[in-house]
């Protein structure tokens, strides 16, 4: 977008510059113009058959004005159509809702440490089973509520202080750990008994890395957006499928039937936000107006954050990281041994020593040294 205080500088001084050679009736000396090689104007040839050499400097003049006004009007297309943009960027952070209180009171002895580059966030998809969305502009239903509802997507979503992609992190909602002042429960446990205070607490815990900020989507909200792009294509079973909403939805949320349970969904739930985010950011989405405003509508009605990310910092974040596209970006889950039961629950268990590896890289903002040396369970073109 750039500086438009720079930019206005130099269309008025161009515009000066022009004004300055229309009072003097030229547009500056021209070295290969007859009438400055001499260095009078007799010199000059002005009849016969030499005469017509004179009528080119004045095509010449007409032309470079034309030109010069021209790249005025250019720049000033520019400035108009930045304008927009900057408009259209604060226009659609100002609305994207903000959650207070969601970070944990605790003693800075529990605080980890901030990472050596990038932001981290905790992406929470909030499952409510109920038709109120629980999050967003359209919120409803509260916010949280103690045992009503719960987060069935945890995704650590590290950006790098290079802004090169994004990795994005599967804590499985089973995952059976510590959760403070709770004992050993499940990690979807967290939300549902003292909300993102608790689940972002739990988080840095297990993995002691910073949560810089939260935010959280409600799925209902996210089929609303599915259906403003015209539905997405998902590859289930070999064979290209289109889905509405619902349908990519009820995709998201199949379980039971998945070859490797948790671990296939948390894939289907990153497939379907990647599928999405990709159909949301292609050129055609933003050629009608007004289909470009009702897909931004949707979108910024699905997502809230935490109200330490202002509109200002949430536009740097998207200006530090407009090159990042979902081809660029890792989506993978977190190291686990398997499933078991414990307590009569089905539970996953994580890989405490791999799991060390990956979140001191995350730490360091190296995710990309540990994937060269690392085997993971990462999202392929295609899921099923």
């Amino acid at each position: 977008m750039g500086d438009r205080n720079t930019a206005e500088a130099g269309v008025t001084g161009r515009d000066a510059g022009a004004g300055r050679d229309d009072e003097l009736g030229r547009t500056g000396p021209d070295v290969s113009d007859p009438v400055n090689e001499g260095g009078r104007a007799e010199d000059a040839p002005t009849k016969g058959a030499d005469a017509p050499a004179v009528r080119p400097r004045r095509r010449t003049s007409r032309t470079r004005r034309v030109l010069l006004g021209a790249l005025v009007l250019f720049a000033v297309a520019l400035l108009l159509m930045g304008g927009v943009a900057w408009w259209a960027v604060d226009h659609y952070t100002g609305k994207v809702d903000r959650i207070s209180g969601v970070f944990p009171k605790v003693p800075a002895a529990a605080q980890p440490a901030a990472s050596d580059g990038g932001q981290t966030f905790l992406l929470v998809g909030v499952d409510s089973r109920s038709d109120l969305p629980t999050t967003g502009r359209d919120a409803k239903a509260p916010e949280w509520k103690y045992g009503a509802q719960r987060s069935d997507t945890m995704m650590l979503v590290h950006l790098p202080a290079d802004h090169s992609g994004a990795y994005v992190v599967s804590l499985p909602r089973d995952a059976w750990v510590d959760i403070p002042g709770h004992g050993k429960a499940k990690l979807n446990a967290s939300f549902s008994w003292g909300g993102p205070p608790l689940l972002i607490d739990t988080v840095q815990r297990l993995t002691k890395v910073r949560v810089d900020h939260l935010a959280v989507i409600d799925w209902d909200g996210f089929k609303k957006l599915a259906d403003s792009v015209g539905g997405v294509n998902l590859v289930v079973d070999g064979a290209s499928r289109h889905m509405n909403g619902t349908q990519a939805l009820t995709y998201v949320r199949e379980r039971h039937h998945l070859a490797r349970g948790d671990f296939d969904r948390t894939h289907r739930q990153q497939y379907f936000l990647r599928t999405l985010l990709s159909k949301v950011m292609q050129p055609s989405t933003f050629k009608n107006p007004v289909k470009a405003g009702e897909v931004l509508d949707d979108l910024t009605a699905a997502v809230s954050v935490d109200d330490r990310l202002g509109d200002g910092d949430l536009r740097d974040l998207l200006w530090d990281n407009k090159k990042v596209r979902p081809g660029n970006m890792v989506f993978m889950n977190a190291p686990a041994k398997g499933t078991g039961t414990i307590a009569g629950q089905s539970v996953v268990l994580l890989d405490q020593t791999n799991g060390s590896d990956l979140w001191r890289a995350m730490r360091e903002d190296a995710l990309d040294v540990y994937l060269q040396s690392h085997d993971v369970d990462r999202l392929g073109a295609t899921t099923s």
